[in-house]
């Protein structure tokens, strides 16, 4: 992220660790200096430190404090394609156990914004997704997705209780080689509620995903929606180079 000199300290001293760890200077286990110390070479107050160092917590790239040193965490890697699209092969990077209940999978018409994002007709046939996405035991995610006909027949003939759609369809010589992703933030209706145990109108991160085939025809539309305390998305970017979209679990 460019540093602008018209951001508050506290945001240009955060732009700066930040870059410090993921740049490798400050590996993982560094001690991070003391707040004393940043204070001196930044010439900020405490309280400008600490939001800084703060802000660098919730992100899990610094580790410790209360009454432990604080050292440099792991910088977050670049997610490769296969484990962005997939959940399950994402769980399964970070050492979780994947789960999931499918709740319904359907051929039905095509709602009017599912049609415009595929490309087809509003009442042409898809199919329809609904499963509840777990990380252990715990639902994390509800998945809402639509296929093409052509691709999402193939589903009537796996077990989609078993394992990730995506690796499945990819198997069966499907096209997924493109995806556009756009995260923003929802309320909980009353299936995300009955779904995730919270209760309607609770905040959701919501991940909509368009999955194309290398020549750009659209495969499937779906519109996820994560419990925000288990998940989150991280942009990292410079000027020379296009920013990585990786998702992450909360260290909270």
């Amino acid at each position: 992220m460019a540093v602008s000199e018209l951001q508050p300290l506290h945001q240009r001293l955060t732009v700066e660790l930040r870059g410090r760890i993921t740049s490798g200077a400050w590996p993982e286990g560094f001690q991070i200096p003391s707040e004393a110390e940043l204070c001196r070479e930044f010439e900020a107050s405490r309280g400008t430190v600490r939001q800084a160092l703060s802000a660098l917590r919730k992100e899990g790239l610094i580790l410790g404090g209360r009454g432990r040193q604080p050292v440099a965490g792991r910088a977050a890697l670049s997610q490769p394609f296969t484990t962005f699209m997939s959940f399950t092969e994402w769980a399964g990077s970070i050492g979780r156990i994947p789960g999931q209940q499918t709740r319904e999978i359907a051929r039905r018409p095509a709602s009017a914004e599912v049609a415009t994002q595929l490309g087809i007709q509003s009442g042409e046939p898809v199919v329809d997704v609904l499963r509840l996405r777990l990380l252990g035991d715990v639902p994390a995610m509800v998945e809402r997705t639509s296929f093409i006909l052509s691709a999402g027949k193939l589903l009537f003939g796996f077990d989609t209780d078993s394992g990730s759609i995506f690796s499945y369809l990819k198997s069966s010589g499907v096209d997924l080689s493109r995806g556009r992703h756009t995260i923003d933030a929802v309320a909980a209706d009353a299936l995300d509620a009955e779904l995730l145990g919270v209760e309607p109108g609770s905040p959701l991160l919501r991940e909509r995903r368009l999955t194309s085939s290398a020549a750009g025809k659209p495969i499937e539309y779906s519109d996820d929606r994560y419990i925000p305390g288990l998940t989150n998305f991280t942009i990292e970017n410079t000027s020379e180079h296009r920013a990585n979209l990786v998702r992450m679990p909360t260290t909270a």
